[in-house]
């Protein structure tokens, strides 16, 4: 078996290339194969891989980037992540994917939905709507249809047809694969000295160019080689990072974190890997299953309508709980209006609790970490001093 380091180092190649090396090596491997791209979000992953197609996770550029042509397409004063992505289309980067997702994120990522049809009008690109009415009557039968209609655009790209056995075994494969993503996140939970947040990342990140059978390997491999080291704890203080759903942080911002004496026990990056709380079933009808699983056992976040206002914010809360959590860390992409609106009801709920918290902004592109880290820093030390 790997070591930790040989896992890490990896992950931190699949992390680097922007390229896709690993997806293009995938598709060229036999003939006939496709990859479609998706971007940050939930999507329906187990369709894409019914279908015999890798699903490749887009999130957008990294700090490796330059956006020179992206820039002329967006706006100053939202999100860097669409411009990114749109200058790894344009680069050719991504000239290797037969389809694109976007899931419903925002306005920016609808708007780059209708951006990349114009840039690539002969690629299959598709706005993933998701329900905002959770009564399965309503909000479920909206969301079968939406998938039947997802379904049947990735039968005719990949000339496979969706069997129901098929989309059977692929809810099977990832739930599993959440069920890894949820112990390694416990892991570092119960043992944040012997798995760094910035490795989890990178194995979590990992998930979203390979193949989903070599991921659950992965992460397996990963926690056994980490079980087995010897590595230094800290009185570090234990947080919770909120707000970076979408546009991912650079890697050094998460170091940073680590750095400046904070164990991060939970956080929401590429929340893809673990959406769902509970099995998809593998009985019965498989889109229905995705559908009613969506809306029961779907992960809270800014994006997705919560139907219980009275407790908004309350899953916050008992994550801090569960994980036995110190403080919060709000950290989000600037201008995401999605996780800055939602930031100050989160915020009230964590003080009617006495939960403390600090919050600062990023782009993928952030190259001065000093701030952040001194912030990370007198934060930890305020909760040891006063908490």
């Amino acid at each position: 078996m790997a070591t930790r380091e040989e896992i890490t180092n990896r992950c931190q190649d699949l992390y680097d290339d922007l390229d896709f090396t690993a997806a293009r090596t995938w598709k060229d491997a036999e003939p006939g194969r496709h990859v479609i791209g998706y971007m940050p979000m939930y999507v329906p992953r187990e369709i894409i891989h019914a279908a015999g197609m890798l699903p490749l996770g887009i999130l957008g550029g990294g700090d490796q980037l330059e956006v020179i042509q992206g820039d002329a397409y967006y706006q100053s004063y939202i999100c860097r992540i669409p411009r990114s992505t749109v200058e790894l289309l344009l680069t050719d980067r991504i000239d290797f994917v037969d389809g694109m997702l976007f899931p419903s994120i925002c306005d920016v990522i609808r708007n780059l939905s209708g951006m990349w049809k114009l840039l690539r009008p002969d690629v299959y690109a598709h706005y993933f709507d998701v329900p905002q009415n959770y009564m399965k009557d309503v909000g479920g039968e909206f969301y079968i249809h939406e998938l039947n209609v997802l379904k049947e655009d990735l039968e005719k790209i990949s000339g496979n047809k969706v069997t129901n056995e098929a989309l059977k075994n692929s809810i099977e494969l990832y739930n599993e694969n959440r069920r890894l993503t949820r112990e390694l996140y416990k892991f570092r939970a119960d043992n944040p000295w012997l798995a760094p947040s910035s490795e989890v990342y990178l194995i979590n990140r990992a998930g979203m160019v390979i193949p989903v059978e070599e991921h659950n390997v992965l992460i397996t491999d990963y926690i056994e080689a980490a079980r087995q080291e010897d590595r230094p704890k800290r009185d570090n203080s234990r947080v919770v990072i909120s707000g970076s759903f979408c546009e991912q942080p650079p890697i050094n911002l998460i170091k940073s974190i680590e750095m400046s004496g904070c164990y991060v026990v939970d956080d929401d990056y590429m929340l893809v890997n673990r959406w769902f709380t509970k099995p998809v079933p593998t009985d019965g009808d498989p889109i229905q299953a995705l559908s009613y699983t969506f809306l029961e056992a779907s992960v809270k976040m800014p994006s997705c309508f919560e139907p219980n206002e009275d407790i908004k914010g309350q899953f916050l809360v008992d994550l801090v709980r569960e994980t036995n959590a110190e403080g919060v860390i709000f950290a989000a992409a600037s201008f995401c209006d999605p996780a800055l609106l939602e930031r100050p009801i989160l915020q009230d709920v964590l003080n009617q609790v006495d939960i403390p918290h600090v919050s600062f902004k990023y782009a993928e592109n952030t190259g001065q970490m000093q701030p952040i880290r001194e912030q990370a820093g007198t934060f930890a030390d305020s909760i040891k001093l006063w908490s």
